[in-house]
């Protein structure tokens, strides 16, 4: 009999080496140009019963749970990261593509999976609707870093953040008229405006109350900030689905607000989300190509039929829903093209596709193989492509420039000052000025800079030039009036 202790320990070390091999899978997609995702995805299949057999998992209900926490930590992450002034400008486009595209998209592919998988009508829209939204963390990963036209780019992450709510509701709806004889149509449409709305509205709320919340208390540790900002993260999404509105809707709602205002620790909790972020995709991603069987997904059947719905998915579905839904928004058919092409398919769709095997319907197990197929064909071809789609098209930007953000000298309560980092761009006015012609806030000191990868010791005389990074001590009563001074 083996021992628990054995046991746990065995379970820490594959911990341990997922993640380790989630890492260094990271640093190597970048070298090859593929998505990380496919990468951690074939880690799991890899390692799992149809693989090497390290591992044996094939529980549904703890995939999901796991899936969906691992979600929530993605889009508070990047909801923190998304700024107001970017998405403003696209918030209706974002919008209509989150409900109208993700509706159209659905239908397509399901009158597709009606004919191609031959399953009843009902069945097609479940299939349609769980492949119908675009994914946060795979969204969120390839455009990290990337020059992409900021409005595009924008567009996208919005879009990815905001269209989950839409999916669900699709996916639950349908999987309800197959399994429940007598449903009220009424019912289900009211339900789909409560949980948008009542979903915005709880991440507002909660969000304004996150943000005092984080402000106000004075803990021990700066560390406790982070795991705080999680914990607030968590009851957002709980307390919003507990009451029958979008959990997932609500924490990129309350995770914008946050970030977008000021902050106490912003530094500490936005690294640290972002690691947390790293880490559950890693393990969510992994823990998906376990619960997949290689002998099921990769046969004669699942391949073909699978490459078809992608075909259509990628080159009909996704184009329709584009240009059908951003009429009249001032895109024009070079830049449908490229959000049509960046349409893709990750985590949700395949933790999605969990929802009919736990309800029990007959095409279930057929369902999954197929959506995991249309995922790894999405984040192969269109996610390794992007930025390539991209340069083609025309629609490359300047390089991206990290915003100001505060590096926290010491504990608060212990001091009332903060170190800022800023890397200088061409458009500060600040830029080409030297430090005597600057007019600094009270209180505020520029204490070193660093230019191509050399240390400046900042004289009177220094004078600012563009991709200079400058940090900057500076007290929190004035923290506002520098980040004006910085603004680009």
């Amino acid at each position: 009999m083996t021992s628990p202790v054995v046991t746990t320990d065995y379970f820490v070390l594959l911990v341990a080496l997922f993640l380790i091999v989630g890492v260094l899978a990271t640093k190597f997609s970048t070298r090859m140009g593929v998505p990380a995702l496919i990468l951690f995805i074939l880690v799991g299949m890899i390692t799992g019963s149809d693989g090497l057999g390290i591992i044996y998992f094939d529980n549904v209900k703890q995939a999901q749970i796991i899936g969906i926490l691992a979600l929530v930590i993605i889009l508070f992450e990047g909801g923190l990261h998304t700024k107001w002034s970017t998405v403003k400008p696209v918030a209706i486009p974002s919008i209509s593509l989150a409900t109208v595209g993700v509706l159209i998209t659905s239908t397509v592919v399901a009158v597709a999976a009606k004919v191609i998988l031959g399953v009843t009508w009902f069945e097609g829209f479940v299939f349609g609707a769980i492949v119908g939204s675009t994914d946060a963390a795979a969204v969120f990963a390839v455009l990290k870093g990337q020059n992409i036209r900021e409005r595009l780019a924008a567009t996208l992450e919005a879009e990815s953040g905001t269209n989950d709510p839409m999916a669900v509701f699709l996916t639950i709806s349908f999987i309800n008229l197959i399994s429940i004889d007598a449903v009220n149509y009424y019912t289900l449409i009211g339900s789909f405006f409560w949980q948008m709305i009542v979903g915005l509205i709880m991440g507002l709320v909660i969000g304004k109350l996150a943000l005092k919340a984080i402000n106000g208390i004075n803990l021990e540790s700066s560390g406790l900030y982070p795991v705080f900002a999680v914990s607030l993260a968590l009851l957002t999404y709980s307390v919003t689905a507990l009451i029958g509105a979008s959990g997932f809707l609500a924490v990129y709602v309350a995770a914008m607000l946050i970030g977008n205002s000021e902050l106490t620790y912003q530094s500490s909790i936005f690294k640290f989300n972002e690691g947390f972020a790293w880490m559950m995709q890693i393990l969510m991603f992994m823990l998906l190509g376990l619960l997949t069987f290689p002998a099921q997904l990769f046969t004669g059947e699942v391949v073909l039929k699978g490459l078809m719905l992608s075909v259509i998915l990628i080159l009909i579905a996704r184009p329709a829903a584009v240009f059908i839904s951003l009429i009249k928004m001032g895109f024009d058919f070079k830049e449908k093209i490229f959000l049509s092409w960046a349409g893709l398919r990750g985590a949700v769709p395949i933790v999605l596709a969990t929802f009919p095997m736990i309800a029990g319907l007959e095409n279930s197990q057929l369902f999954f193989n197929v959506v995991f197929f249309v995922v790894l064909t999405s984040a192969l071809i269109q996610g390794s492509t992007i930025t390539t789609v991209a340069a083609k098209l025309n629609l490359l930007g300047p390089r991206k420039v990290e915003p100001p953000h505060s590096l926290e000298l010491v504990s608060i309560g212990k001091a009332n000052a903060e170190i800022v980092e800023c890397e200088a761009d061409e458009k500060m006015s600040i830029t080409g000025k030297n430090l005597e012609q600057i007019t600094f806030p009270k209180d505020v000191l520029v204490t070193a800079i660093v230019r191509g990868g050399e240390l400046i010791t900042p004289s009177g005389q220094t004078t600012i030039a563009p991709d200079d990074i400058l940090y900057i001590l500076v007290s929190r009563d004035s923290k506002k009036e520098l980040k004006k001074l910085l603004k680009v």
